[in-house]
């Protein structure tokens, strides 16, 4: 049994234990006898946690600040050869590693929640959020850290350094998507796809060296593997996180046995083949993973492109802002304007940004970013509500009732999930036409609506809960064979997907790999499957419960009940357990239900156009 070192103590404690020593007998009479000091107490482990988490949530807080400050410059002024914002953002992460992760901090941390029964929930809470931070970056094997740290920036260089190429030209993988997007021709889409998936034997040596060093790194701390570590922050082990994403697989399986049938027939009819296949070849789907299939169809009446494009990028943002204020949230900070970074770059500057879409809270407490490049379109308008979710919940959370620690989200699926209820909720027909950016009596197709966002949501669950988490628990927890990856991986797709390769993939590929996330955000993809069944619970609720609407035509818009009913998830951040939260505040379980009766409209609609046809899932 692991014994840890006597933890460094205040002044105070060591003067406490010191004094009591028993004094020795006076021989002075008693009437002279003065009296005796009053022994201070020793403190309570409840007063020793106070202390420690007092000082450590001090020093996390700037140095946490230092690290957000210096990847904020990183990502918003990028000037080709300059190293000099790289080197800055490494030495802020170093110095953070070096701390969440330093035996001292370990050590102290595992003394206290050796006490816990003596603890109150909230600092135990604490002290296990500490705990799970030094898991990452443990200095107890530094070496390891070390090695972890460069193999990552290796990985990543290759994955962004790759060159692609495609008819003896290079191309980006932009070009890639937005070709599998539109052509229809099925071997030139062969091709195509293969391109996509030229990097992964370059990053397979990599990836067998990251697993042995995540693998080691958590167990330093007790993990038995990397997967058992991430799916450990939802307060579950790696079976009843495996337990989870298969019974929402299950829940919606008959959607997308459906949704999978018509794909075959459809595309088989666009590509000019007579032969309809069992499996959907992967080439075939208009996304490299078959994890969006969104682009299949196309809705028309609701398009708002060009009234967007007039009132400007400006607009957005701020009439997102007046959606949440209708709500009854506070105005934001001044700033969040000032100090943000919302719009592309003008022409002829000298300096790059990232223009992936992002929300910053750069001290834990007011100052709150957003890293957009906000345009004039419906893309960016459902965007620019989804970041004002991610900024509005840090705002929330930043109270005097929950310490800089918790201030996450109820569980890392939760953030995605505020923001895409408020993505989704802003795009539908009665919300648009209320703002004046549709009209009420244009005519639009339910059906057709429903069908392309089952063919992004619904789509999107078997991927990510299944092919995704399947391969990386098989990959980091039952150390999957060298040899086997590929085949496993094809075995899932088939399985979950219902998608074979076009052509044999032997081991010599690493397709896996070619998802980016395997590389650089691993073993937690289930992350996104579940904020989406989140997002349908919660909207099923504010729909139905609060508005009484239909949840496919809902208008948020100005109903302080739906604002009090969101901020009252957000308040507790991650101070109270995802599990309660959830089931008080909407009265059931994590479950799928909500969004398979969300489809349930569509269901008619494709077991009509389904009828006759062959059934391989």
């Amino acid at each position: 049994m692991y014994k840890p070192l006597l933890p460094l103590l205040t002044a105070a404690l060591l003067a406490g234990c010191a004094q009591k020593a028993t004094a020795p007998t006076a021989a002075t009479p008693a009437a002279t006898q003065p009296e005796p000091a009053t022994q201070p107490a020793a403190p309570t482990w409840g007063e020793q946690a106070d202390k420690f988490l007092q000082d450590y949530s001090a020093e996390y807080v700037r140095l946490y600040t230092q690290s957000s400050e210096a990847e904020w410059r990183s990502n918003t002024r990028i000037v080709a050869g300059d190293t000099a914002n790289s080197g800055a953002t490494a030495r802020a992460n170093e110095r953070m590693a070096a701390f969440t992760g330093s035996t001292q901090n370990i050590e102290r941390l595992r003394e206290l929640l050796d006490h816990k029964d003596q603890l109150s929930e909230i600092q135990v809470k604490q002290l296990q959020t500490a705990l799970y931070n030094a898991a990452n970056s443990p200095q107890t094997i530094a070496e390891v850290v070390k090695r972890r740290i460069k193999a990552e920036t290796q990985q990543t260089e290759k994955l962004y350094g790759f060159d692609y190429k495609y008819q003896g030209k290079s191309v980006t993988t932009n070009d890639l998507d937005e070709l599998l997007r539109k052509e229809n021709n099925p071997l030139k889409r062969q091709q195509i796809w293969e391109a996509s998936k030229a990097i992964g034997p370059t990053l397979k040596d990599g990836l067998l060296n990251l697993r042995d060093l995540r693998n080691q790194t958590v167990q330093a701390l007790g993990y038995p593997d990397y997967f058992s570590y991430q799916a450990s922050d939802y307060g579950l082990s790696r079976e009843e996180m495996m337990t989870l994403v298969r019974k929402i697989n299950e829940e919606l399986r008959p959607l997308y046995r459906e949704l999978h049938t018509y794909a075959r027939y459809e595309l088989a009819k666009e590509y000019g083949v007579k032969q309809v296949p069992d499996y959907l070849p992967a080439s075939w789907l208009p996304n490299r993973w078959g994890q969006d299939w969104s682009a299949m169809v196309d809705v028309k009446g609701l398009n708002i492109d060009p009234v967007l494009a007039k009132k400007g990028p400006e607009w957005q943002v701020q009439q997102a802002e007046r959606f949440y204020q209708s709500l009854g949230f506070p105005a934001l900070p001044g700033s969040f304007y000032e100090k943000s970074s919302l719009y592309p770059l003008p022409k002829g500057a000298t300096y790059k940004k990232n223009n992936h879409a992002s929300a910053w809270h750069m001290d834990l407490n007011q100052d709150v970013r957003s890293l957009m490049s906000v345009e004039g379109n419906t893309e960016w308008y459902e965007t620019t509500h989804h970041e004002l979710g991610h900024i509005y919940y840090y705002l929330t959370y930043t109270n005097p009732e929950v310490p800089p620690l918790l201030r996450g989200g109820a569980n890392r699926a939760y953030h995605e999930a505020m923001g895409s209820l408020m993505g989704l909720a802003a795009t539908q027909k009665p919300f648009l036409a209320g703002l004046g950016l549709v009209d009420a009596k244009a005519k639009t197709d339910q059906t057709q609506t429903l069908l392309k966002e089952a063919l992004n949501y619904a789509v999107f669950i078997p991927f990510a809960s299944g092919v995704m988490s399947e391969w990386e628990n098989s990959f980091y927890a039952d150390k999957l064979p060298a040899d086997q990856l590929n085949a496993r991986w094809w075995a899932l797709a088939k399985q979950y997907q219902g998608i074979v390769p076009p052509t044999t993939r032997g081991e010599q590929y690493l397709d896996p790999a070619t998802k980016t996330h395997i590389n650089d955000d691993p073993a937690q993809y289930y992350d996104y499957a579940l904020s989406y069944v989140i997002l349908f619970q919660l909207h099923d609720h504010i729909s139905k419960q609060i508005l009484k609407q239909d949840p496919h035509a809902t208008n948020y818009y100005g109903n302080k009940e739906v604002g009090a009913f969101l901020a009252d998830i957000m308040r507790p951040g991650s101070s109270k357990d995802w599990r309660t939260v959830l089931k008080e505040k909407t009265g059931e379980d994590l479950s799928a239900r909500a969004m398979v009766e969300y489809f349930q409209p569509l269901m008619t609609y494709l077991k009509q156009q389904n009828k006759g046809r062959k059934y391989t899932m």
